[in-house]
């Protein structure tokens, strides 16, 4: 489906279901805030309508007496919040700020849907993501002061955490945070009696009970300090600027025994999309798409977003990445401030830093990005593409010490009439160099396991993690016999000759050439990917290895032609060097079927003169 199709679909989806019972029966915040989107009596876009029905449908499964649904959504424990959001001042002004509809929906969900088990929160995982300025540090410092003054009640030697990617960052969030827990305190007759009752203290950077050793800690991803902590609560701000999946592996592997445990990630949007805070966000909204209420039902993912980077020129539609924009008295000054920026992101050409920030869109800004993130999603396919039978050229890129090997498969085809390619990966994947297959997955930031159980690699199978060629060899040996492929070209590095490439050439008539890597026959077929991505003759499934690997790829020139690179050591883009290899003579398939279809082009040039002379050939 289209994303411009996608609001649409799910529109019709929710007008054909009744959900009359659900708007009778649930009259909290959160639920209300749901129908207002949905009925579209607040300006939203696609991924928050869909987190909207997420609600709606999952409401219907807790009142489904047929359906054993292992959650419940507790209406008091969400008013239970919002009255203590009632009284938590905003640290400039010392008074309470009256929540918006949208924030209300963040602490329902967060705090209303529990399991019926241990009632316990649902969600161990949120993200939570929204563009710059609309407030979100006050919401965090909400939830961080609850967290701590409400949810330990009655409990010892609990750990809570508020961190950034930066020590100065953690600092800036905790101070808000410390600021707002003295103000409720000080004014707060129940709150002053529990600090004295637990001998509470606001420390420059933690908060200690110490009668009970809670702790709010304030720590910062590049201490990297988080393995002795298991952590209740655990929020993580602007956790899309880098790959942090080392910092939320140790967060989230000490949690795993901490009942009633969550961990809250808050970002906008930022220029890298193959950072796994993206990925995340992607995943789950898969999920979500399918309506499906068993996967992923213990992640909570609430976005608010511009639907396209073509919005950016439309500021009627700025409410979906900026709620405060519905605020009547915020409404005019931002509008203003965002029309300013917008303009001086122009004067400067870093349109895409206001898109990122203030229009909270994932737009990848490097100047010299090989494939676009919205060529990679508008290629994506959303049906199965049948390559039994089918016509294919291969490349290949094989490893040297950390690297993964790949394998990629390019399929011409036509559609409706249309010139095109289908592009596949596989890739085998070492881990000696860094030890276990763990450390190279937290290293890559690629879910390596998980890909591999999807088809779409292949971790070494041999003791010491280094690549086996004779597994890869079997693997594309069966590949190609199974799916009855016409192999018309195998192309690979000149430099990486071996007993693989040996065994090929021995014992299949494949056309196989070794390629020199350089710029100056790699241009053309290094430039024709680029152009089929942007003129959307490419397609692929959704394959996170070779989207990662395009996205980590660099395109520069020099004075032989173009050149791929990447930015980092860690970065891995060995699918682009396969698929450039494979595409080094794939380009051309068009113009030889052209001429297969010509019927002259049977005969040799002594045939072609004699017909030329004769008006007729001699056989």
């Amino acid at each position: 489906m289209k994303r411009s199709q996608r609001p649409l679909e799910l529109l019709k989806e929710y007008q054909s279901r009744d959900f009359s019972d659900i708007k009778a029966k649930y009259k909290d915040e959160g639920t209300k805030y749901a129908f207002k989107v949905l009925d579209l009596e607040v300006i939203s876009g696609y991924n928050m309508k869909l987190a909207a029905y997420r609600q709606l449908r999952d409401l219907q499964c807790v009142e489904d007496s047929t359906y054993s649904y292992p959650y419940y959504y507790d209406v008091e424990k969400c008013q239970q919040v919002l009255n203590f959001a009632d009284i938590c001042p905003n640290v400039d002004t010392g008074e309470p700020v009256p929540l918006m509809d949208w924030q209300n929906f963040i602490l329902c969900l967060m705090f209303g849907w529990r399991e019926i088990k241990t009632g316990n929160k649902r969600y161990g995982s949120v993200i939570i993501s929204v563009a710059r300025g609309q407030g979100k540090t006050y919401l965090m410092s909400i939830i961080a002061c609850y967290s701590y003054l409400i949810e330990t009640m009655g409990l010892d030697n609990q750990d809570l955490m508020v961190t950034s990617n930066i020590t100065d960052q953690a600092r800036k969030i905790y101070g808000y945070i410390s600021t707002m827990m003295n103000k409720i305190i000080d004014k707060n007759v129940v709150f002053n009696e529990l600090k004295k009752q637990t001998d509470l203290d606001v420390q420059y950077n933690k908060v200690i009970q110490r009668k009970t050793n809670n702790r709010l800690l304030q720590l910062s991803a590049e201490s990297g300090k988080f393995d002795s902590y298991h952590f209740l609560f655990a929020v993580y701000d602007e956790a899309g600027e880098t790959n942090h999946s080392v910092v939320t592996s140790k967060i989230t592997s000490g949690q795993v025994k901490v009942p009633n445990s969550q961990f809250t990630q808050i970002s906008t949007a930022y220029p890298d999309s193959t950072v796994p805070f993206k990925q995340e966000e992607d995943s789950i909204i898969k999920i979500m798409e399918r309506d499906d209420h068993e996967e992923g039902d213990r992640k909570l993912v609430l976005i608010w977003a511009q639907d396209s980077e073509d919005e950016m020129n439309d500021p009627e539609t700025w409410a979906k990445s900026n709620p405060l924009l519905l605020l009547p008295s915020e409404h005019d000054n931002l509008m203003s401030g965002l029309k300013q920026e917008l303009d001086d992101k122009r004067l400067s050409g870093e349109e895409f830093r206001f898109a990122n920030k203030n229009l909270n869109l994932w737009l990848d800004y490097k100047t010299n990005s090989y494939i676009d993130l919205d060529d990679w999603e508008a290629t994506t396919s959303t049906t199965d593409f049948d390559i039994k039978g089918k016509d294919v050229y291969i490349g290949f890129d094989a490893s040297l010490t950390s690297d993964n090997t790949s394998l990629t498969f390019i399929f011409p085809y036509k559609e409706n009439g249309m010139e095109r390619y289908h592009i596949m990966q596989h890739s085998f994947i070492p881990w000696k160099l860094m030890g276990s297959i763990s450390a190279k997955e937290k290293s890559d930031g690629i879910e390596y396991r998980k890909y591999a159980e999807l088809g779409y690699c292949t971790i070494t199978n041999n003791e010491r993690g280094l690549i086996n060629l004779d597994q890869v060899y079997t693997w594309l040996m069966t590949f190609v016999e199974k799916n009855k492929l016409n192999v018309l070209f195998f192309g690979y590095d000149a430099l990486r000759t071996n007993n693989f490439t040996q065994a090929l050439n021995d014992k299949t008539d494949w056309n196989i050439m070794p390629i020199k890597q350089t710029s100056y026959v790699l241009t053309e077929s290094i430039k024709y990917i680029q152009d089929s991505f942007f003129h959307r003759n490419i397609s692929h499934e959704d394959d996170e290895i070779m989207k990662k690997a395009l996205m980590n790829a660099d395109v520069g020139e020099n004075r032989a032609g173009m050149e791929i690179g990447k930015s980092k050591q860690s970065l891995k883009i060995d699918v682009v060097d396969a698929l450039i290899d494979g595409m080094y003579q794939a380009m051309y398939y068009f113009n030889d079927m052209r001429n297969r279809d010509d019927p002259l082009s049977r005969y040799s040039d002594d045939d072609i003169k004699k017909y030329l002379n004769s008006g007729k050939f001699s056989f």
